[in-house]
């Protein structure tokens, strides 16, 4: 249970920092990566093209995470207010015009070899939409 904690509390401090190579090499070759209300998406380098373009339209921040596991370590979930700065106009979402947003969010992890190997994200995307959209 620790060690699955632990990895998540790594993979969340190297986002906060933008260490993309650290955060990226903590998920499994063949991660299954789940986006929030969106499609599944599968491997580490499809992980890391999804986390530049996020990167490009979105200056993000986590606080207040909170870290929970399975008694085998297999499963995680965490949750976290993410603090946003919407930069570039993403496809099908309002025109970015350096919004600022903060909302609540959760994720739940498989964990597999000591590394991540199912992410599922979940926020608010109406929420969100509300705050950007109405700045």
């Amino acid at each position: 249970m620790q060690a699955a904690i632990a990895l998540v509390e790594r993979y969340y401090a190297a986002f906060n920092v933008g260490d993309m190579t650290t955060f990226v090499s903590l998920v499994a070759e063949n991660v299954v990566h789940d986006i929030n209300e969106g499609r599944r998406e599968i491997g580490r380098s499809t992980f890391a093209a999804f986390m530049t373009q996020m990167n490009t339209s979105y200056a993000e921040r986590l606080s207040d995470i909170v870290v929970m596991a399975n008694a085998d370590g297999t499963r995680a979930a965490s949750e976290f207010i993410v603090h946003g700065t919407y930069l570039k106009s993403d496809v099908g979402l309002p025109e970015a015009r350096g919004q600022t947003y903060e909302l609540p969010a959760g994720a739940f992890f498989e964990i597999r070899d000591g590394e991540i190997a199912r992410i599922t994200n979940y926020y608010s995307l109406s929420q969100w939409i509300a705050q950007v959209g109405a700045a």
